[in-house]
């Protein structure tokens, strides 16, 4: 059985995020898969990492618990809206204070290089826009995926990490959201294989 933990971004509990990740829990458990949504804006943390890595901020209970998930997970799902071209703060802060050396990566000693430890998972960027995909691709040369697949995830050894967007979003009509709704449920499905 596969497990997949789900991490919704949007800070507000009222999202159209909220509403795709859990579509796509749905389809992953119907799937076969053990599935878990984690809600950020809905937890109380700190999402500012305060002294970078040069002294130690204690985790929150629930980052810690967000850890072991992480841990425990084959598939990891990110689920966010993306604002000025990349993410909100609170799940750039999310990885600030979670994906920290030791956990997710650790540096070498007297070395430029570092060993990767999130290898052997997966993932999914799940996000919405109000541009269209090509201009997001074309003009903007796709930021907010660079950062979290190449110099986050792929960082970390999580590999492959596929996309997907939906848009446009501030336009979109019931009808088409709830299309969206559908497709996020079979990404679901079809990603627990």
């Amino acid at each position: 059985m596969k497990k997949i933990l789900i991490i919704n971004g949007h800070p507000s509990s009222e999202s159209f995020c909220k509403s795709l990740a859990e579509s796509y829990c749905s389809g992953a458990g119907k799937a076969g898969s053990q599935a878990w949504i984690i809600h950020l804006g809905e937890i109380t943390f700190n999402p500012i990492l305060k002294y970078g890595y040069h002294k130690r901020t204690e985790l929150e209970p629930e980052l810690l618990e967000i850890q072991r998930k992480i841990r425990e997970a084959d598939h990891l799902v990110f689920v966010y809206p993306t604002w000025w071209g990349t993410f909100p703060a609170l799940l750039k802060g999310f990885f600030d204070r979670v994906f920290i050396p030791g956990f997710a990566f650790k540096y070498r000693e007297n070395s430029v290089f570092w060993d990767k430890l999130l290898k052997g998972k997966s993932a999914r960027l799940i996000t919405t826009m109000d541009a269209p995909a090509w201009y997001y691709r074309f003009v903007y040369k796709s930021p907010g995926y660079h950062a979290l697949k190449k110099a986050t995830l792929n960082f970390c050894g999580i590999s492959p990490v596929k996309t997907t967007s939906y848009q446009i979003i501030k336009t979109s009509s019931p009808a088409q959201r709830e299309k969206w709704l559908a497709h996020a449920f079979l990404l679901g499905e079809k990603d627990s294989k």
